[in-house]
């Protein structure tokens, strides 16, 4: 029998059951039978959510006595694990499971196999259907699925006939008038203020059970040609402009609005005796416990597009409202969602949208980069948001230190609101120095340059006054893309960069993808088992095996670059030999465009990231090849001290202000010292006034920070005496303090030089 099958006959028969007048205890009673009889279960029980515990509410197969006796945590045992984790679990000895929890009243010690699916209302959990058989055995998939479907049913005549308490249902006990705060992961920096709007308005779906399988087909057909259109519209819409990275972000999530294989499986759930609503919800339910399994951030990103989709096909097809966009931000508002498409976050006001927080989302998403483009800040990983926030809550929102103040005090805002305006005071004065150039107190030129990776970050050059991109990140075309980007797409983004540009030099870094930024189109057998991703089959190392990927940037940038000065940096090069054979790649690019008599480059200066410290042993070799050498301070330190720069653990032992990683820096600009080499810092370090305040005092004197930090870094460097700190420095790095932090502050305030 198929799933749909199977689904459909237990459908037909609890359809019955619901439309009879039993009391609850009653139909649950006999959906307990049902289920037992038609999957041939020894055991069939269900249990729900009342007063934040799980207890059993109906068994067959179980002892009867055990029924409202057993109650469990959620999070306790098999039972309270399905509940806590919204999961599906199917084992064939249910002991052998590390959650396992006997209850000697349940009488369940001659049952071996095991089988539980969630019971899910708004999507929390609100109970657990679970099956169990003596005889050991994983349950077929057949069988799973038609649980899954049940579960549905039960979902929605559990809530009719409020067996669940309402703040249970929700999925909190707490307490929603005290103040709260909330920690997350900083996807997009800055301060927001505003009530709290969840981005997706609770759709209830009244009617689980289908009466005419046809005419539900039907609905779903047409929900998904609105859709389709409603999303070509936005795509020729974007106000991004045309060609820009936007643009390959839409498409790919038009890609997915176009995928067969989704509209089957909803179709499936229809046969299976569903309406459309309910099957567009069983799938997407699917979608969730499945991106709970995904490590990969870059697929789990692209199953998060996926089901911004079934929320906008839900929308759809139930007729009701839209998302909060399409009702307008009344006021100024802190968008919240467990996840957001891209799409989704451009149909938002700009002007009243003042921030974001995710239940989930990453560095690499789609959102991150359209909200980047926007201004608009972004708090990823906050845990539970949407249950401990309740909507029109006032909301602070400091995604610069990775909190959000939940229902604040009157002493917390007011304290928010003079770090805001300070914060605008201080971006004020920044603004001020655009066109002023950073000289030391001595007199010395630092170059202050800026980072980038986007087109849309080209006019933060004019507007912080950078001495031009010290580091253009060409990987971010890579990553919002559904497949290789074409040639001519590359050459199109990195002479638009040139010309944004104008005199001020541009540094390309040629691709760092692999490890754990991997692409779904570009497979590495290398890669696919790397436990330590950072040090793996990355950057240089797969560019150079993966040959026609560095040819057809080469060509790009040679082709872009014609009339200009091109320079080109390499990633992650840890011998020299890794920098000849790529230059030998854009050299026999070079030569090729010649004999094609196209217009070439008035100059091409090559370069090498410094991130791997054995290059530090080799730079005499690298010197006289080489116009550029870029300290990447990120990857440098994590690998200085073997500590993962991702792992909380380890962030005290990430220390950019080390005496370690201070005279390794200071080493490599004396060993550069008499070479016509450019040294600069790239990375957050630079971007930080402390840690600026250090790098000036081992010998940089070039910077490549992030756009918001040009200003800050500017008025720094016009109060620094260089020889002064250069002095100091040499004393602690010779006889280290106790703190150099501490040290660097004292002299700091001692001038009166504001630090972070």
């Amino acid at each position: 029998m198929s799933a749909a099958a199977a689904a459909r006959s237990i459908l037909t028969q609890l359809h019955e059951v619901m439309a009879s007048r039993l009391h609850p205890q009653g139909k649950l009673n006999q959906v307990v039978d049902i289920i037992g009889e038609a999957l041939d279960s020894e055991v069939c029980s269900i249990y729900l959510l009342r007063e934040g515990v799980l207890e059993l509410f109906a068994t067959r197969g179980l002892n009867q006595s055990a029924v409202h006796v057993t109650r469990m945590a959620v999070g306790e045992g098999l039972t309270g694990t399905i509940a806590a984790n919204v999961e599906t679990l199917n084992l064939a000895q249910a002991t052998a499971h590390p959650e396992f929890q006997y209850r000697p009243e349940t009488g369940e010690e001659k049952f071996h196999s095991f089988a539980g699916v969630p019971i899910v209302r708004r999507e929390r959990a609100v109970g657990v259907l679970t099956v169990q058989h003596g005889e050991p055995r994983r349950y077929e998939e057949v069988e799973i699925e038609a649980l899954q479907t049940v579960a549905m049913v039960l979902a929605e005549m559990i809530d009719n006939a409020g067996l669940v308490d309402a703040e249970d249902a929700a999925g909190s006990g707490a307490a929603f008038s005290e103040p709260d705060t909330l920690e997350g992961l900083t996807l997009v920096k800055g301060l927001g203020a505003g009530v709290a709007v969840f981005h997706q308005p609770r759709i209830n779906i009244e009617h689980i059970v289908a009466e005419d399988t046809e005419a539900e087909r039907q609905r779903v057909y047409l929900a998904f040609d609105k859709m389709r259109e409603q999303i070509d519209q936005m795509a020729n819409q974007a106000e991004f402009g045309v060609g820009g990275e936007h643009e390959a972000v839409l498409e790919t999530y038009k890609m997915f609005a176009y995928d067969e294989g989704w509209s089957r499986r909803i179709n499936e759930a229809i046969d299976s005796g569903l309406t459309a609503e309910a099957a567009i919800e069983r799938v997407q339910q699917r979608t969730r416990m499945r991106m709970r399994e995904i490590d990969d951030a870059l697929l789990a990103d692209r199953m998060h597009d996926l089901e911004d989709l079934a929320n906008r096909l839900l929308r759809i097809v139930s007729g009701q409202i839209g998302t909060a966009a399409s009702m307008g931000l009344r006021e100024d508002a802190i968008l919240i969602a467990r996840n957001l498409g891209p799409a989704e976050l451009l149909e938002y006001d700009k002007r009243r949208l003042k921030g974001v927080i995710l239940e989930e989302g990453s560095l690499t998403a789609h959102v991150v980069i359209v909200a980047r483009a926007m201004g608009v800040p972004v708090l990823g990983r906050v845990r539970n948001a949407r249950t401990l926030i309740r909507e029109g809550n006032q909301l602070l929102l400091d995604a610069d230190r990775g909190i959000v103040t939940v229902r604040p005090s009157p002493s917390l805002i007011e304290a928010f609101e003079m770090r805001s305006a300070k914060n605008r005071e201080r971006q004020a004065a920044y603004a001020k120095l655009r066109e002023v150039e950073p000289f030391s107190r001595c007199g010395t030129r630092i170059t202050v340059m800026m980072n980038a990776g986007l087109r849309d970050d080209m006019p933060n050059l004019n507007l912080t006054g950078a001495d031009g991109i010290g580091l253009f990140r060409t990987e971010f075309q890579f990553l919002v893309s559904a497949a290789m980007p074409q040639r001519e797409r590359q050459t199109r983004l990195y002479r638009d960069v040139l010309e944004a540009a104008g005199d001020r030099p541009v540094v390309f870094r040629t691709v760092d993808i692999g490890g754990d930024k991997s692409l779904p189109y570009l497979r590495s057998e290398n890669s696919e088992n790397d436990e330590n991703p950072a040090m793996g089959w990355r950057a240089l190392r797969l560019a150079l095996e993966r040959e026609g990927l560095l040819k057809s940037q080469a060509r790009a940038l040679l082709e872009a670059s014609a009339g200009h000065t091109l320079n080109v940096m390499f990633p992650m090069v840890s011998e020299p030999w890794e920098f000849e054979e790529a230059r030998a790649v854009f050299e026999g690019q070079l030569a090729f465009l010649k004999k094609q008599k196209r217009k070439l480059p008035n100059e091409i200066r090559y370069g090498v990231m410094l991130e791997v410290p054995a290059l530090a042993e080799q730079l005499d070799i690298l010197m006289p090849h080489i116009s550029f050498l870029s300290i990447g301070t990120n990857d440098l330190t994590q690998f200085l001290f073997a500590a993962d720069r991702a792992n909380p653990k380890l962030a005290e032992r990430y220390d950019w202000v080390s005496p370690a990683i201070l005279r390794f820096i200071r080493r490599v600009v004396v060993a550069t010292a008499g070479h016509p080499v450019d040294v600069t810092v790239c990375g957050e370090m630079g971007g930080r006034r402390l840690e600026a305040l250090a790098l000036l005092g081992v010998g940089i004197r070039r910077l490549s920070i992030t756009p918001a930090g040009v200003g800050p870094i500017k008025e720094l460097v016009r109060k620094v005496d260089l020889e002064e700190i250069g002095e100091a420095m040499n004393g602690w790095l010779t006889s280290p303090p106790p703190s150099l932090r501490k040290a660097l502050e004292d002299w700091a305030g001692e001038r009166g030089i504001e630090l972070d």
